[in-house]
């Protein structure tokens, strides 16, 4: 293990495998029990102790010199898939999303059923699948969850067909993720977010062999963030700031990158917390850790949840950049370890907001954010002095 500055490097082979076997557990919010159970055993490995909540939300601790204003970093084990809407006459199932995602991305997708009976396989096809029976209608059709079905591999020529085999309404369809490494990048879907857990395991690896940490640091893992719901049901009072790992969005017009680290500044629920945000900067600056910002429109993540909630703490969101995100996602390695590198730079960092270890106070020791007037970086030349009569 080597130590650079306030990060520790971080062992790329356990962070690849990791991810390989989290990819393997099909985790649809809904369906999270093995997933759950396989990161609790590695945390058990890791020699960490943990909580888990009724449902299976995971609080690891990380114990630091002190217990107030202590730190947390989350992630989801949870990923998009589908639901049983109805058994169809014609012996296929129609579905509805689990989470937000286009279904121009479920055409053709391999999936497994879940149901009381046992798990059975099919494929997500549009309703005219066959361009032999319908030649040109088959590049017309619309998109959208009314425009696809789900075939089963199993005997099933109409609805009663599809019920004596055990497959209800509301049972759970996973997507397969369908796994490639290549060259250092890694398509596959479902990589929001078992890509950000990988990340947090290998971060959390190689931070318990570093010295003592200034404060408590926990690592959160939730499981049911693609429907809304994150970090609030497994923050603790004492938890001042938190830092949620995900997907950046590397798509035209955005500002997030396949390698380094991408800084969330805002999503759809409003801006991050500044000084936490300028803190992870700066680690990145001072690590020679690659880093940009990025704005996201149409995402949240699981800092939201607890934020709505009323919890007062600080929020950030560091995230590796993913191109085609909800869909077949795309990252490279070096913006897994480079994230990585950087969890384990904050969870290391002396505390800066003293005043955050207390709930409640007075202006003592309370934050500022500058205001004064910029100075220009380059002088003006004394030859040419700026004429009020320039246009």
């Amino acid at each position: 293990m080597t130590i650079k500055g306030g990060r520790v490097d971080i062992d790329v082979h356990y962070l690849q495998e990791v991810l390989q076997d989290l990819l393997r557990i099909p985790s649809p919010t809904g369906y999270t029990d093995n997933i759950v159970r396989f990161v609790c055993h590695e945390l058990e490995k890791l020699g960490v102790s943990y909580e888990l909540t009724r449902r299976g939300a995971i609080r690891a601790k990380l114990p630091g010199a002190k217990s107030a204003g202590a730190r947390a970093i989350v992630s989801h084990v949870d990923t998009l898939g589908a639901q049983v809407k109805a058994l169809k006459a014609n012996g296929r199932l129609e579905l509805v999303p689990i989470g937000t995602w286009s279904a121009r991305f479920a055409e053709g997708a391999r999936t497994t059923i879940f149901s009381e009976n046992g798990s059975f396989r099919g494929t997500i096809l549009p309703l005219k699948a066959s361009g032999h029976t319908f030649a040109d209608e088959v590049d017309t059709l619309p998109i959208g969850w009314d425009y696809v079905e789900l075939r089963v591999d199993a005997r099933a020529g109409c609805a009663e067909d599809v019920e004596a085999l055990g497959i209800e309404v509301g049972d759970i369809v996973a997507v397969d993720p369908q796994p490639e490494i290549e060259n250092g990048y890694i398509v596959s879907r479902h990589l929001d977010n078992k890509a950000g857990v990988a990340v947090m395991l290998a971060a959390l690896q190689a931070v318990i062999v570093a010295d003592e940490l200034p404060v408590d640091v926990y690592w959160l893992f939730t499981i049911a963030e693609e429907v809304g719901h994150g970090a609030a049901a497994v923050l603790l009072p004492e938890i001042a700031s938190m830092v949620a790992v995900d997907n950046g969005t590397s798509a035209p017009g955005q500002n997030s990158s396949e390698f380094g680290v991408t800084l969330s500044m805002a999503d759809m629920s409003g801006p991050f917390d500044y000084h936490l945000t300028r803190k992870l900067y700066q680690l990145c600056l001072e690590n020679d850790i690659r880093v940009r910002k990025d704005v996201f429109k149409h995402y949240r993540s699981d800092s939201a949840s607890a934020i709505e909630a009323g919890a007062d703490v600080r929020t950030a969101l560091a995230t590796f950049g993913v191109d085609a995100s909800h869909g077949y996602e795309r990252i490279h390695m070096h913006a897994l370890r480079s994230v990585a590198e950087l969890l384990t730079a904050y969870a290391r960092s002396a505390v800066k907001i003293e005043r955050d270890a207390h709930e409640l106070g007075d202006l003592e020791g309370f934050t500022r954010q500058p205001t004064a007037p910029a100075e220009p970086e380059v002088p003006l030349s004394p030859e040419r002095e700026p004429d009020p009569s320039d246009s």
